[in-house]
C-alpha cells in the first residue's frame, strides 16, 4: 500500500483515530476482501470504502441510489482534495464524455453511479476498459424486497462478482434485521464476506413517543425546543404535508413540502435548500430523505406512526449525524395503526407479504406502547441487549403509570409455550380468552391448562400485551417463518417467577402540562459555549456560511459545527496549532486556513 490508512486518515480527513471497526474494514477492504458492513447513520460508514479507495490503486465504483446524495459526497471530498466524481442525469453530454475519459485514464479515485446506469451495457463496457479498485454498494438494504427501499435494480448487481470476481465489494446499510443480512448477503451473493456489525445505538438521540394530543400544537413544541436548527418532520400523506407546512410557515418556521406529487424540480430545489441552508424544517413523507448526509438535522418528528421499525430507525437516524444532541418525537394514535392496518389487508401484495408487514407494524406499535427504555426497546428489534436504561428516552425520562403485569405476562408466556411456540398472537389469544372457535378445537388447545385464563382482559388488551412481551425481548417473532411467537431468552425468570414486570395498558398517555413543561426544560441542545468562545462559534459559522454560498456548496462540506466548534473552543493561534483539531485535513488546512486564523484574530 502506497501510505498507511492511519496516515491518510489524518491528512487527507483531519482525524486522529478511527472510530470503532472503521480501521479493520479498511485494511479489510484494501487488502482485497469482501465485506457487509452494518453501521449506525453517522457512525463513519463513508470511510470504510473512501479511505481503501485511496490506498488500492484504480478507481473506486459506489453504487449510490440518489442523486442528491452523489453530489453531496463528491462536494465533501472534492473539499478534501480527492478526486471523485459522478456520472448522472443532471450532466450534459460533454461532462459525461468528460467523466468517461478521466475513469478510462485512471484519473479518478472515486466514481458515484446510480445501479441504473451501472448496468446498462454502455457502463458495463467503460469497466472493462479501467482500472478498478474496488465496488461499493451504499444503501444496500435496497436488495431486500421485504425492505422499505426496495430497488429491483440492486439484485441485478451480482454482475460485479461474476463479471470482476477479483475485484472487491464493500455492502453497506445503517438500517437492517438479521433476516434482511442475510437477504443482503444471498442476493449480493456476499455470503463469503466477512460481516462487521457495529452497535445500532445513536446515544445522542434522545427518543419520545407521545399520545396525539393538538396536532400542531405537540409539533411546534417539539419545533421550539430547536428553534433556528433544521429539522424534518414526517407526515404519512401528501396532504397533510401541505398544510402541516403551511401551518408551519404561519408561525414563522422556514417550512418546506417534499412528496411525490411535487414536480421534480420543485423537490430538488426544496432538497437543496434544506441541505445548503440553515434552519430549513423539511415537511415530508418517506419520499424524502434516503441518504441524506445533512449531519446538523437536531430533530426529527413523525406526525403519524411510521410503517415499520426500520422506517422508524432509518427517519430518526437523519437526526444528530454530527453526534450532537438531537431529538426523535413520534405522536401515536390508534387510528394511525387502524389505518395501516387497512392499507396491509386491502393491498394486493401476496399473503406471504402480508404476513411479513404485520409482524412489522406489531412490532412498531409495541415499541409505542411499551413502558421500558425506548432505546433498549429499538436495539432488541435489531437483535442487540443494551445493559440498562439509557437515561435519554422519554420513558427513562418521565416514568409513566404502570400496573404490576407480571401474571398477565406469565399467563400470555405459559400460553405461547403450551400451544408449541408456532403460533402468531391471535391465536395465542383466542386460547387465552377460551373462545370457542374450530381452530382451537383442532389443535386440542382447549384442553390447555392456559384455556380460558385470560377472560378478564378482551383481545385488543391482550394483543398491547404481546406487543409490550415483544418490545421487551421476552416474546419472540419468527420473521423467517409464518410469524409464530416464541419465549425470548430473557423469559425464564419472569415465567418463573424470580422477576417482576410492569406493563402500560392502552396506548402512550397524553403529557400533562407540568410534563410538557418539564420536557421542554430538557433541551436537547449541545452544550453552550462561554461567551468568548460563543462569539468565536458564531464568526466561524457566518465565515463558514459566506464561503459556502460563493462555492455553492452545503456548509457543512466546507467544516462541521463540530470542527469549528473546537476550533472556537481552542482558538488555535497558527497553522500549526490549527492542523491539531479533528476534522481540519491537509487540503482545508492549506485552503481556509489563513481565512480561519482572520477570523479568530478578529475575535480574540
Amino acid at each position: 500500500m502506497p501510505d498507511s490508512a492511519l496516515s491518510l486518515l489524518c491528512d487527507v480527513f483531519g482525524h486522529a483515530a478511527f472510530r470503532g471497526e472503521q480501521e479493520a474494514i479498511v485494511q479489510h477492504i484494501a487488502a482485497g476482501s469482501d465485506a457487509l458492513v452494518l453501521m449506525p447513520t453517522g457512525g463513519g460508514k463513508s470511510l470504510c470504502y473512501q479511505l481503501p479507495a485511496l490506498l488500492r490503486k484504480g478507481t473506486a465504483i459506489v453504487v449510490s441510489p440518489l442523486i442528491a446524495l452523489m453530489q453531496d459526497q463528491v462536494d465533501a471530498l472534492r473539499q478534501l482534495g480527492v478526486r471523485a466524481t459522478f456520472l448522472n442525469s443532471t450532466q450534459s453530454a460533454q461532462e459525461a464524455a468528460d467523466v468517461e475519459q478521466a475513469l478510462r485514464a485512471g484519473d479518478i479515485d472515486l466514481l458515484y453511479v446510480a445501479p441504473e446506469r451501472l448496468l446498462t451495457p454502455r457502463f458495463l463496457a467503460l469497466l472493462d476498459q479501467s482500472r478498478i479498485a474496488l465496488f461499493a454498494i451504499d444503501e444496500a438494504h435496497c436488495v431486500s424486497q421485504w425492505g422499505h427501499d426496495f430497488r429491483p435494480e440492486y439484485r441485478q448487481l451480482t454482475v460485479l462478482h461474476e463479471r470482476w470476481p477479483d475485484v472487491p465489494r464493500i455492502a453497506l446499510t445503517a438500517t437492517a434485521d438479521a433476516p434482511t443480512q442475510r437477504e443482503i448477503a444471498e442476493r449480493l451473493q456476499l455470503e463469503d464476506a466477512r460481516h462487521f456489525v457495529s452497535s445500532f445505538d445513536r446515544p445522542n438521540i434522545r427518543y419520545a413517543v407521545e399520545a396525539k394530543d393538538g396536532g400542531l400544537r405537540q409539533l411546534m413544541e417539539v419545533i421550539d425546543r430547536h428553534r433556528g436548527a433544521s429539522g424534518i418532520v414526517y407526515c404519512m400523506s401528501r396532504r397533510k404535508v401541505e398544510t402541516t407546512a403551511e401551518a408551519l410557515r404561519a408561525h414563522g418556521v422556514d417550512a418546506l413540502p417534499y412528496h411525490a406529487g411535487l414536480d421534480a424540480e420543485t423537490r430538488a430545489g426544496h432538497q437543496r435548500r434544506f441541505l445548503r441552508d440553515d434552519g430549513v424544517v423539511m415537511v415530508a413523507t418517506i419520499a424524502f430523505g434516503m441518504g441524506i448526509d445533512k449531519p446538523d438535522v437536531r430533530f426529527v418528528a413523525h406526525t403519524d406512526l411510521p410503517k415499520s421499525m426500520e422506517g422508524y430507525y432509518q427517519e430518526t437516524g437523519r437526526a444528530g449525524r454530527d453526534g450532537e444532541p438531537s431529538e426523535a418525537w413520534l405522536g401515536f394514535g390508534m387510528g394511525d395503526a387502524a389505518l395501516l392496518q387497512r392499507m396491509i389487508e386491502n393491498s394486493d401484495a401476496p399473503d406471504e407479504r402480508k404476513r411479513v408487514e404485520r409482524r412489522k407494524l406489531d412490532a412498531l406499535l409495541g415499541y409505542c406502547e411499551s413502558t421500558a427504555c425506548r432505546r433498549q426497546s429499538l436495539l432488541a428489534y435489531f437483535g442487540e441487549q443494551y445493559p440498562h436504561p439509557c437515561g435519554n428516552c422519554d420513558n427513562c425520562l418521565s416514568p409513566t403509570a404502570t400496573i404490576d403485569g407480571t401474571e398477565i405476562a406469565r399467563k400470555a408466556l405459559s400460553c405461547v409455550y403450551r400451544t408449541g411456540q408456532r403460533f402468531g398472537a391471535g391465536h395465542v389469544i383466542d386460547v387465552l380468552r377460551g373462545s370457542d372457535n374450530a381452530r382451537v378445537h383442532q389443535f386440542g388447545h382447549h384442553a390447555l391448562s392456559t384455556y380460558g385464563i385470560g377472560r378478564d382482559l378482551d383481545a385488543r388488551q391482550w394483543r398491547s400485551v404481546f406487543r409490550q412481551l415483544m418490545a421487551a425481548g421476552l416474546l419472540e417473532s419468527d420473521l423467517d417463518g409464518y410469524g409464530g411467537l416464541r419465549l425470548g431468552a430473557s423469559s425464564g425468570p419472569v415465567l418463573r417467577g424470580e422477576t417482576t414486570l410492569t406493563l402500560r395498558m392502552g396506548a402512550p398517555r397524553k403529557a400533562s402540562r407540568r410534563e410538557r413543561g418539564n420536557r421542554n426544560a430538557m433541551s436537547v441542545t449541545h452544550e453552550q459555549l462561554a461567551g468568548d468562545a460563543q462569539q468565536r462559534f458564531d464568526a466561524l459559522r457566518a465565515w463558514r456560511g459566506d464561503t459556502a454560498r460563493s462555492q455553492n456548496v452545503p456548509a457543512y462540506v466546507i467544516f462541521h459545527d463540530a470542527t469549528l466548534r473546537e476550533i472556537a473552543l481552542h482558538a488555535p493561534a497558527d497553522i500549526h496549532a490549527l492542523a491539531g483539531i479533528n476534522g481540519v485535513g491537509a487540503a482545508k488546512l492549506e485552503r481556509y486556513g489563513d481565512a480561519l486564523l482572520e477570523v479568530l484574530s478578529a475575535r480574540c
